[in-house]
């Protein structure tokens, strides 16, 4: 068998159980299916030890680890608490609660990383809903498509945009600019298509009345939050700083945990170390094959500044997040975007690879932290609810995202 052969099934298998693992009730997970992958291209020959560590883009893994290092502290330091205060305070109607958590789960998650964010809004969703005898279904499922909507805007939003910005180069302003209208508008559209699909229940118009029970102490935070948001200004000003955005994230990180309040090793153990691990594999795996040739067997699309190939690459992001998931997809995607080079199309991926994880509940991680989250709470979100609503909202922000795109590339 040669060695082409061998790494083509090695990868058939592995991509296979990453579809796979994503399903519920299925025990293995995504990251034991990719690290396996990995080892196994390693061990049979596929690529070199040598060669598979040098494959890992270091960069993106840097950024991840210190954005995970910031949302943890804060986590802990009651941020998400406050948060969470501030919306039952604002909620007097099932309306306002609707467009609260929309927009406070979006503009949080372009800047806190997605995956994170929903990770924490869930039980507090699910706590105000219940304390007011609210169904939380409609509350939740605004809630996977505000988090993966908002984290568009951002490299920081979510794992495929930071590997997106990092590989394309493109300045956190530049990225920002581009993709806010999409984030913004998309919020907008999550409120009417969820409002339109749970018409009875938002023609209720009483007055919503609870008492908030979350605890939290600002000047336990401010020094975290600070630190936080002069991380955010440093993204905006990288260039003239001369400090790539894994830097300033780091820079953070290390700082928060020298000064934020929370326990250091309360704040390293929490880190989502498997995530890293599992975009570690993802690089090893894209990696052999590429130095096989086989990457252009499996996505065979032309990539040029125009109509047909911006709708064909937003085609192709529908189909693949739903297959692979966004995060798979976009790295198997990245060694062709890096020969296209083109800034417009790296965006349009970074949009179209989020926006299509909004299709089904197995599309975007996110999706499956709040599915897995709320059915620990005895709430059960079947396929199909979300589905009606989730591939409504993503065909019409795709279409959104296809023509905004296709006035960049006329401009």
């Amino acid at each position: 068998m040669s060695i082409e052969t061998l790494g083509l099934i090695i990868f058939i298998i592995t991509y296979i159980g990453i579809i796979f693992t994503r399903l519920p009730k299925v025990n293995i997970d995504r990251p034991s299916a990719a690290f396996t992958g990995a080892v196994a291209m390693i061990v049979f020959g596929v690529i070199s030890f040598e060669d598979a560590i040098k494959s890992i883009d270091f960069n993106t893994i840097t950024l991840l680890l210190g954005m995970m290092i910031i949302v943890s502290t804060l986590k802990i330091e009651g941020f998400f608490s406050l948060i969470a205060s501030k919306t039952i305070s604002y909620s007097h109607s099932r309306n306002k609660l609707l467009i609260i958590i929309v927009f406070i789960t979006g503009i949080a998650s372009a800047f806190l990383v997605n995956d994170a964010v929903v990770l924490l809004f869930t039980p507090i969703i699910i706590s105000i809903c219940r304390k007011t005898n609210l169904n939380p279904i409609p509350y939740l499922i605004a809630e996977i498509l505000s988090s993966n909507i908002g984290s568009a805007m951002t490299i920081t939003g979510n794992p495929q945009n930071m590997l997106i910005g990092i590989s394309s180069n493109i300045t956190y302003l530049d990225f920002l600019i581009k993709l806010l209208p999409i984030s913004i508008i998309g919020m907008i559209i999550i409120v009417f298509v969820v409002k339109l699909f749970y018409r009875k229940h938002f023609q209720d118009k009483s007055k919503l009345e609870f008492q908030t029970d979350y605890k939290y102490d600002f000047k336990k935070m401010r020094i975290s939050v600070l630190i936080f948001l002069l991380v955010i200004v440093g993204f905006f000003l990288g260039k003239i700083l001369s400090l790539s955005i894994p830097i300033i994230a780091l820079i953070g990180a290390s700082l928060i945990l020298l000064f934020g309040k929370a326990k250091p090793s309360s704040v390293i153990k929490d880190v989502d170390w498997v995530l890293l691990l599992f975009f570690a594999c993802l690089f090893i795996l894209v990696s052999s094959i590429q130095s096989l040739g086989l990457l252009d067997r499996f996505i065979n699309i032309e990539l040029n500044e125009n109509l047909s190939s911006i709708i064909g690459l937003h085609s192709l992001s529908l189909v693949m997040s739903q297959i692979l998931s966004n995060v798979p997809y976009t790295v198997l995607m990245t060694p062709l975007m890096e020969v296209v080079n083109n800034e417009n199309l790296w965006l349009a991926l970074a949009s179209s690879a989020t926006l299509a994880g909004n299709a089904t509940i197995i599309g975007a991680m996110a999706n499956l932290i709040v599915i897995e989250s709320s059915e620990k709470e005895n709430i059960k979100i079947s396929f199909w609810e979300f589905f009606k609503i989730g591939i409504v909202t993503t065909i019409i922000t795709l279409l959104l995202s296809i023509a905004l795109f296709y006035i960049y590339s006329i401009l």
